[in-house]
């Protein structure tokens, strides 16, 4: 028997097969766009982007996804990559929304809805007045109230999303839970009054 003396001796071919991390596959940009695109859309407006600035801001979130694709890493869902990004993108649009004096006007018509006037008006009221008291959360709560209870994100997926830990993240949700239901007595009891 012919005893070992020092670990085997590789060639060029396999310290170069060692060396070299694996390949990863890059996600396609315009696939990124057709999975992500309505989710995208509802998430900005969810994250308080006024009506008036959506398209823009939308199409900024897509620059920004296909600027940064070579930095993705895949360490969770490509969604929350995604929502990380529309997080930032709209805290931006919203801040340079509060530096700007501009008188909002809505050029385009709302799309024909199947529902009658009173369901549609009803659906209407509801969403404004929780886009108001989303309004009134500071970002980092409303960002992780939307996920987890509008967009049904994993705690997780949230917590990466925005870079922070999943204990911040679930304090920051139960902080923003209070903040609604005290919100939503308050106009529950307006509402009695009137």
């Amino acid at each position: 028997m012919r005893a070992l003396i020092g670990p085997p001796i590789a060639t060029d071919s396999q310290d170069r097969e060692l060396e070299a991390p694996p390949a990863r596959a890059r996600p396609d940009p315009g696939a990124i766009f057709r999975e992500h695109g309505r989710y995208v859309y509802s998430a900005l407006r969810s994250l308080g982007v006024q009506t008036a600035d959506l398209e823009d801001v939308y199409q900024e979130v897509f620059m920004v996804v296909h600027r940064k694709l070579d930095s993705y890493e895949d360490r969770g869902s490509l969604r929350a990559w995604v929502y990380g990004i529309c997080v930032r993108v709209a805290l931006h649009a919203r801040r340079r929304r509060g530096r700007e004096r501009e008188i909002e006007i809505d050029a385009f018509a709302e799309p024909i809805d199947p529902k009658t006037p009173a369901e549609h008006l009803s659906e209407q009221q509801g969403r404004r007045i929780l886009y108001s008291i989303l309004d009134k959360l500071d970002d980092d709560k409303r960002a992780v109230f939307v996920l987890y209870e509008l967009e049904e994100l994993t705690m997780p997926e949230i917590a990466q999303s925005l870079d922070c830990n999943v204990q911040t993240a679930y304090s920051r949700l139960r902080a923003a839970r209070a903040a609604v239901a005290e919100a939503i007595a308050r106009f529950r009891q307006q509402k009695e009054l009137t």
